[in-house]
């Protein structure tokens, strides 16, 4: 009997394309038991066809998208381009062209999530896209199906490498933020502008689309509050281990009774906590249901074949679906309309450092002005004192963001602080 064969082009050869490729050829043999048919690259969008591409079939090279789209034997499109467009524009394309599609685009699927899955939905087509968070862990589709008899209420992760990376080498290294990035540069770890991961967007986007599956309801990266790590000290550092803690950039998302809370920002968390383990490029997501309790997913967040083994898992689902005349049966899980909490009303323990004049009375009137904007402080220290000057640390209770704010803007106008050094939530 003749082999069946699904043929599908791939969108994009930069290094996620080009790890989907070597993958797929590494798996050959094995594929047609895997799927039920052969799988082949048959087509591969690319913006220079001059350039040399070391081990890729130059014959299969095109860059126009009208003969991927027009090709009636394609049924599966890999795009791995990223970017919103012309990415949005090629998938939809695709998806009402009646193509399946992969995509491993987090700035595509946490902006315009809800347009792609209902065009796919409408053409009963498969939009898959696990590479979109945390690499080569798999989440997306445990949060979609293994988890899906369970009520979740909490998704929180370390899903930015570079940060993790910079943050491990702070705390184990005693280095400073500046020559922790300038060896994640060296490495590959940052890119030239390393905006996006170290001011928490990159994070902030694998948020929306986590917090989106997990309470079933739309949540966009507008939604999500970010903070970043480029204020955190060698000083932070040297306190977190005093306080038998560590400090990761979290993605944070709580489903609670007045809405969904969901940010990303710089967190104390104690050792004992398993992401506190959670070394260098590594990611990872810690997820509570009401029936699976505790779940954490580990593992490599980047990379060339990390991400490409999170798309070929895709890919290879939707061939199966393919085979078995099944495609279209997971589309889009928000089937609720929860409203997102303004994050000033989100309540959190802080780290506060500051420098105050070394005089009496100061930390009393500290005091006080917490006291009137609701503060409840839990722990003060004091270690350093130079000449006239001292520096404090204050651990709050559980505080509205708001009412924090309010009491920070008030010690910034008294004479006796001279600088608030440091606001880092506690986990």
């Amino acid at each position: 009997m003749e082999k069946r064969k699904i043929k599908a082009a791939l969108l994009g050869l930069g290094t996620v394309g080009t790890g989907v490729y070597k993958l797929i050829h590494r798996r050959e043999d094995v594929m047609e038991r895997t799927i039920g048919a052969e799988l082949e690259i048959s087509k591969i969008l690319v913006h220079d066809l001059k350039k040399t591409r070391e081990g890729v079939d130059a014959s299969l090279l095109t860059n126009c998208w009208q003969e991927i789209l027009e090709d009636e034997e394609i049924q599966i499109v890999i795009e791995v381009m990223g970017g919103i467009e012309p990415a949005r524009s090629m998938i939809l394309d695709a998806l009402h062209a009646g193509k399946h599609v992969v995509t491993a685009n987090k700035d595509l699927v946490a902006e315009y999530g809800r347009e792609l899955l209902d065009a796919a939905e409408e053409g009963k087509c498969d939009f898959l896209f696990e590479a979109a968070v945390a690499g080569g862990i798999p989440i997306i589709r445990p949060l979609k199906q293994c988890l899906a008899g369970n009520d979740i209420s909490e998704v929180i992760g370390i899903v930015n490498g570079t940060t993790n990376y910079i943050l491990t080498k702070m705390f184990e290294e005693n280095m400073s933020f500046e020559e922790a990035l300038a060896k994640a540069t060296e490495l590959g770890y940052a890119e030239a502008d390393p905006t996006a991961d170290v001011e928490g967007l990159d994070a902030g986007r694998k948020v929306a689309i986590m917090a989106s599956i997990a309470f079933h309801s739309r949540v966009v990266f507008q939604d999500v509050y970010t903070e970043g790590i480029t204020k955190i000290t060698s000083a932070d550092i040297a306190y977190a281990k005093e306080f038998d803690s560590v400090i990761k950039l979290l993605g944070v998302a709580h489903n609670t009774e007045s809405g969904i809370e969901v940010g990303v920002y710089p967190m104390l968390i104690n050792k004992e906590h398993p992401l506190a383990s959670v070394r260098d490029s590594f990611n990872a997501v810690f997820v509570h249901g009401d029936a699976v309790d505790d779940a954490m997913f580990y593992g490599r967040g980047a990379g060339e074949l990390p991400t490409a083994s999170a798309v070929l898992g895709d890919v290879i689902d939707v061939a199966r679906d393919i085979e078995y005349q099944c495609t279209g049966r997971i589309s889009c899980t928000c089937y609720k309309e929860l409203p997102i909490k303004a994050f000033d009303d989100v309540k959190n323990k802080f780290f506060l450092r500051m420098q105050v004049k070394n005089q009496p009375g100061v930390l009393a009137c500290i005091a006080k002005v917490f006291g009137d904007h609701k503060v409840s402080i839990a722990r003060v220290v004091q270690k350093r004192v130079r000449d006239h000057e001292a520096e404090l640390v204050i651990v709050t209770e559980k505080v509205k963001e708001y009412h924090l704010k309010d009491a920070l803007h008030e010690l910034q106008e008294m004479d006796s602080i001279l600088e608030i050094s440091s606001v880092i939530r506690e986990y």
